[in-house]
């Protein structure tokens, strides 16, 4: 059976939430396999809003398991806490339905405590992160200073951890200030915390082994997106964390020879939000109706998104680093009504033209986009389930991205609501 691996291909909140709960639903095996709860995605599910940042999309689907794989970076908290928060919607979420890794990397109150510190000394400089200790607790994992969640279970293990994390943490809470880390409290805590996540902690490299060798279908899920990776983004403007499709592999346990289809979220315009750089940011009116018809808002943050053109340079990147083998293009009816739609098809700098991002920060501020225009439509293609439902134009416009960014469309979203897609390849097809 095919196995899937979904990523966003921009800057996150590309619509990843509605497709990957489409595929779901003929998933049998639903992984997150890098980030945190600092990203998140919005489920409409026959009316019912559910709102996600750490439990797999297929969790709102019963007959399906759903992991949180070692790659990801785990608050015990936020996680019990939106599990409860699903509980009360009538989602059941049990051992036999849920698994978490128990080489996963835990967040702890120090992490999200040194993010918020670092972000305010940081000043003019800040990167714009959400102070939820995503970048520490990666940093601490890197340092090989972890709690996982494997060292619950045993105190004499969570002692030798806490030894060695608090020499580190302590040392640079003095540096910017702060008082030491209450050891026996964090302890506490820990211990308290302990026996509601352990039943769910397993060798999740091994349970998706035997899963995969039933001949179940596998949905890797990412969060964020490519131009936020650690090494291939616009970085320092990143998240901590590889977020193309190679990361499913070492972030699950499972090995490349696994995946079978790489399918990339594009939104028809461009969002970000934070700082950093954005070639085709709009201040315009033309910005502000897009935010405003998309309603773009961060699902976690709440933090307004910036918005600009279509950045068919920057996909065409992403598709390439992230070996995408087929995009889907969401929120296509945000541009209904337009006369007219640009697309950047390159970069200029200092008089040269580029056909990509350049690796230095300083570089990707000063680029300017080339622009290509398309004709608009004024047709309605909110709803549409089949190519005949679009637009001429609206297709044209398709057809153009597919060509700009050398990848095929795979997937189309016409609106929020799940069904209101249209199908061009099955993923999930041997």
């Amino acid at each position: 059976m095919a196995n899937v691996v979904v990523v966003g291909a921009q800057w996150g909140d590309e619509g990843k939430g509605k497709l990957v709960d489409w595929l779901s639903e003929r998933a049998d095996v639903i992984v997150r396999f890098q980030g945190g709860h600092n990203a998140g995605h919005t489920l409409v599910i026959d009316g019912e809003v559910y709102k996600l940042s750490l439990l797999p999309s297929g969790i709102v689907r019963k007959g399906k398991l759903s992991v949180i794989g070692n790659g990801v970076v785990l608050d015990p908290w936020a996680l019990l806490d939106e599990m409860e928060r699903l509980r009360a919607k009538g989602v059941e979420i049990t051992p036999e339905n849920f698994a978490v890794a128990e080489n996963a990397p835990l967040i702890l109150p120090v992490h999200r405590d040194l993010d918020v510190m670092r972000e305010a000394a940081a000043g003019k400089g800040k990167i714009g992160t959400t102070g939820r200790g995503i970048g520490p607790a990666y940093e601490d994992k890197v340092g090989r200073r972890s709690v996982r969640v494997a060292d619950l279970a045993d105190e004499a293990t969570l002692d030798s951890r806490l030894d060695r994390l608090l020499a580190h943490h302590d040392a640079l809470r003095k540096g910017l200030g702060a008082e030491p880390i209450d050891r026996a409290a964090l302890k506490a805590q820990l211990l308290e915390v302990a026996p509601r996540l352990l039943p769910y902690a397993r060798p999740v490299w091994q349970v998706l082994g035997e899963r995969r060798r039933a001949g179940d279908r596998i949905l890797f899920e990412g969060a964020q997106g490519a131009l936020l990776d650690i090494d291939f983004g616009t970085y320092p403007y990143v998240t901590s964390s590889n977020t193309t499709a190679g990361m499913a592999a070492t972030g699950s346990g499972l090995g490349p020879n696994a995946i079978d289809f790489v399918l990339g979220i594009v939104k028809a315009y461009t969002t970000r939000v934070g700082e950093g750089p954005f070639p085709t940011e709009l201040h315009d009116e033309v910005g502000k109706r897009l935010g405003e018809r998309g309603h773009e808002f961060g699902t976690v943050t709440g933090r307004q998104r910036r918005c600009g053109w279509f950045d068919a340079v920057l996909v065409r990147q992403t598709c390439a680093i992230g070996g995408v083998t087929g995009i889907a293009l969401t929120k296509l009816d945000v541009l209904d009504g337009f006369d007219e739609l640009k697309i950047c098809v390159g970069y200029e700098l200092d008089g040269r033209r580029l056909d990509h991002l350049p690796a230095a920060a300083e570089q990707q501020a000063r680029v300017k986009p080339i622009y290509e225009t398309l004709e608009g439509w004024s047709e309605s293609t909110e709803g549409a389930r089949s190519w005949a439902d679009l637009p001429a134009a609206a297709v044209k416009y398709v057809r153009r991205v597919e060509e700009l960014i050398g990848c095929p469309v795979a997937l189309l979203s016409t609106s929020p609501e799940r069904e209101d897609t249209i199908l061009v390849t099955d993923p999930f097809a041997d």
